[in-house]
């Protein structure tokens, strides 16, 4: 079976497969998950070009460190999103793109960057989970989850003392947790 074609193997097989360093599993795995992933990073970089190498770095990350992924934790595209986020939140915040964003062009219509193919919530549900949230959770997981923001930082542009946003983010998180655990 290694060398049969795969699409949209289940997820136990497909982590079965790449535990055993199967690369057909691999290029699975970025058909599969690499169209939401680009669009989670896109939220936070807000630039194609670079959302694109920020999930090919991701994607080379998740295949050298695949052997830390435990599936007891959570799943794996969870997991994923997780390696992406950071890895997007690590590169706006790198001295580097902190100077190309300073002197680069401003796109003619910011609305554009986002109408391209790429991750969009509502097909896994979060936006629509979001939406039950009080507007004080729900901008602060949006900053959050969506920005790229940390908890500082959002407690500093916003002018909302630390201790309330990191309230508020418990929260919300509480909150999605009993609703996500509804769904389940």
């Amino acid at each position: 079976m290694q060398n049969q074609p795969i699409k949209n193997i289940p997820e136990e097989e497909l982590v079965a497969r790449l535990r055993a360093q199967d690369a057909s599993a691999m290029s699975v795995l970025y058909d599969m998950y690499s169209p939401a992933l680009f669009g989670v990073v896109l939220q936070i970089v807000k630039e194609e070009e670079t959302a694109e190498d920020v999930l090919q770095e991701a994607f080379v990350k998740i295949w050298g460190s695949f052997q830390s992924y435990d599936a007891a934790k959570g799943r794996l595209f969870t997991w994923m999103i997780n390696v992406c986020r950071n890895l997007a939140i690590d590169k706006i915040r790198s001295k580097q793109y902190r100077v190309n964003q300073k002197t680069r062009e401003i796109p003619a219509s910011p609305r554009a960057l986002y109408g391209a193919v790429g991750f969009k919530p509502e097909h896994i549900g979060v936006r629509e989970v979001t939406e039950t949230l009080s507007p004080e959770q729900k901008q602060i997981i949006d900053l959050m989850y969506f920005e790229g923001m940390t908890q500082s930082e959002i407690a500093e542009e916003y002018n909302i003392p630390l201790g309330t946003v990191k309230t508020r983010a418990r929260s919300a998180i509480k909150a999605l947790g009993k609703l996500f655990k509804g769904r389940a």
